[in-house]
């Protein structure tokens, strides 16, 4: 059921961008994602902030920054009150979409080493681990880097 519409983030977004990535993805860790860095990358022509709205609430959100080789996956949430609706999948395979369409054909991201359920999310979408950074969030818990060549079709589970 789709209950939620995906559309570009407004600035006026930003705030809540923040506070669900402070909540959400940086817990334990100093704020590093505030608002005026949220509203850089809904500016910069070179990313985009996707958000998935259910009325009037964002839903989750993700943000892309986009390279002539590769593109980034900074940060991607949803709230828990949305979660297994399909929209963290739906949100990836429209910035995948756009990276492939852009003629960007990597994509490449980090998460936190103790966050099995997005290494199990991502590695189901054709994610694979490239490498390992000790203390990557400030020098308190180590990363995964993880990348997708967007060329490459998916596992047929993650298609549904």
């Amino acid at each position: 059921m789709q209950d939620y519409r995906l559309e570009p983030a407004r600035l006026n977004d930003a705030a809540r961008l923040a506070a669900m990535s402070h909540e959400l993805i940086e817990s334990g860790l100093r704020p590093a994602w505030g608002r005026e860095r949220i509203s850089w990358f809904v500016r910069h022509a070179e990313s985009v902030v996707l958000t998935a709205r259910s009325d009037r609430t964002v839903a989750g959100f993700a943000i892309m920054r986009y390279g002539e080789e590769a593109a980034h996956l900074n940060l991607l949430a949803v709230d828990p009150a949305y979660r297994r609706r399909g929209i963290a999948r739906r949100l990836v395979t429209w910035l995948e979409e756009t990276a492939l369409t852009a003629g960007t054909f990597t994509i490449g991201l980090e998460l936190r080493a103790q966050n099995r359920e997005a290494q199990d999310f991502y590695r189901a979408l054709g994610y694979r681990e490239v490498g390992r950074v000790p203390g990557y969030y400030q020098g308190i818990e180590a990363a995964i880097r993880m990348e997708r060549d967007v060329r490459v079709s998916r596992p047929a589970a993650a298609r549904s």
